[in-house]
């Protein structure tokens, strides 16, 4: 990792910073709107990458916003899902942990079968926060609805199903969903945690080049 400074986001993926002194065009690697962190001169960490392919050199991993240093890749919350599977124990008879399987209308990010039970698992990263508290989503989502539509008809055929939400910075005091962005989103949440679907948050330890699972997140409908 290499530090740097944020400048500008003439779009959703990419963004201007200063490094060494010197003005980089960087890929952002989240198209979300990011804008409390986004703001000009904030300190960064980006990665570089060799690519004959890319027009970019950097990619941009982490902002800093106060005393937190927040992960922004949105392809991370899936492996940190992964890891902390693998080791917290939490699906004790723990027997396929398979990447992207498909249900009626969506793809869902894991699919878990235990010794009984299969489950359907939609991972989603969170770096919204305000005053302590993490929210997701920080823009509407028709595709958050439509999973947990489907996750619940998951449910319904007899199955388990989870959403959740990996909170991509640590000292959170508890999640909720985005009321104010998307109310339609909370709502649908907070139905579906009624119909059965478990809802887990997951906080993050933040290094200048790395991120791992912390502690579970209290969750607030």
């Amino acid at each position: 990792m290499r530090p740097a400074r944020f400048i500008s986001r003439p779009n959703r993926f990419i963004a201007h910073i200063e490094m060494d002194g010197r003005t980089e065009t960087c890929h952002v690697k989240n198209t979300g709107r990011c804008r409390e962190l986004l703001l000009p001169g904030v300190p960064l960490a980006v990665q570089a990458v060799e690519s004959s392919s890319r027009k970019t050199k950097f990619d941009l991993i982490a902002v800093q916003k106060g005393d937190r240093l927040v992960n922004i890749d949105s392809q991370v919350p899936n492996r940190i899902f992964r890891e902390w599977v693998t080791s917290s124990g939490h699906f004790p008879d723990l027997m396929v942990l398979k990447p992207e399987s498909s249900f009626r209308n969506s793809r869902f990010d894991f699919y878990i079968r235990t010794e009984s039970q299969e489950i359907m698992v939609e991972v989603k990263g969170v770096t919204l926060e305000e005053d302590g508290v993490a929210l997701f989503p920080d823009a509407p989502t028709e595709r958050g609805l439509k999973h947990i539509a489907d996750l619940c008809s998951w449910i319904e055929a007899g199955h388990e199903a989870y959403m959740v939400f990996v909170i991509q910075m640590k000292d959170i005091d508890y999640f909720v969903p985005n009321y104010a962005t998307h109310p339609d989103f909370g709502q649908a949440l907070a139905s579906a945690a009624g119909r059965g679907l478990k809802i887990i948050a997951l906080d993050c330890e933040v290094g200048f080049d790395f991120i791992t699972a912390r502690d579970f997140v209290e969750v607030r409908m």
